[in-house]
């Protein structure tokens, strides 16, 4: 066999094992990246989910008393035994301004269903007083200030997301929580469980 025929013979092996490597390559280096990117979108969505509550967190949420924007002070004792959604939220939260009208048709559509509402200001009284003089609202609005946001990590709000909703039973059991803002949607599902 000449030379050259020897060449033609292993010519077509050797440009063949240099693609088979850089494919194995590509691959191998495209699974890393969608692990990663996997791994990074659950790491992601766990820590904005709203985080597990304790008990005791609960019946201390039921002990608060807040000042009212108007005067006088909302009792959260004096509201168990119906169904409750608590709102947290600020003035100067877009979602949550954007929200609020929404929040408010809710409440006044279903409070003979003996739905509850209540919106906790996370922001200083004066700003709340005047953006609720501008945009009134038909439910209960209790000034938690910046203690808020002590009540709201409580309450599984790790984060400090604002808005951030929670839904009580008549029991005073929580039953649902959501950091960020709701949509008819949720407002509706939420309604279907504890009426």
């Amino acid at each position: 066999m000449s030379e050259e025929e020897n060449f033609n013979k292993s010519s077509p092996a050797s440009p063949r094992a240099p693609e088979s490597q850089s494919g194995r390559r590509h691959w191998l280096l495209a699974g890393v990246g969608m692990a990663a990117g996997l791994g990074g979108a659950l790491f992601a969505w766990q820590k904005f989910q709203p985080k597990g509550v304790m008990n005791e967190a609960v019946q201390n949420f039921w002990v608060q008393e807040f000042e009212k924007p108007e005067g006088g002070t909302l009792s959260l004792q004096s509201m168990r035994g119906k169904p409750l959604l608590v709102n947290f939220w600020a003035t100067w939260c877009p979602p949550c301004i954007e929200e609020l009208p929404l929040i408010d048709a809710f409440y006044v559509a279903n409070q003979s269903k003996s739905l509850q509402v209540i919106g906790l200001a996370v922001d200083q009284p004066s700003m709340v007083r005047r953006y609720l003089g501008q945009k009134p609202l038909n439910f209960p609005i209790g000034l938690a200030g910046y203690s808020g946001t002590a009540l709201g990590q409580s309450l599984g709000n790790q984060q400090n997301v604002l808005p951030y909703s929670l839904l009580f039973d008549a029991n005073g059991m929580l039953l649902k929580q959501k950091a960020g803002k709701l949509e008819q949607s949720d407002l509706d599902a939420w309604l279907r469980s504890v009426i």
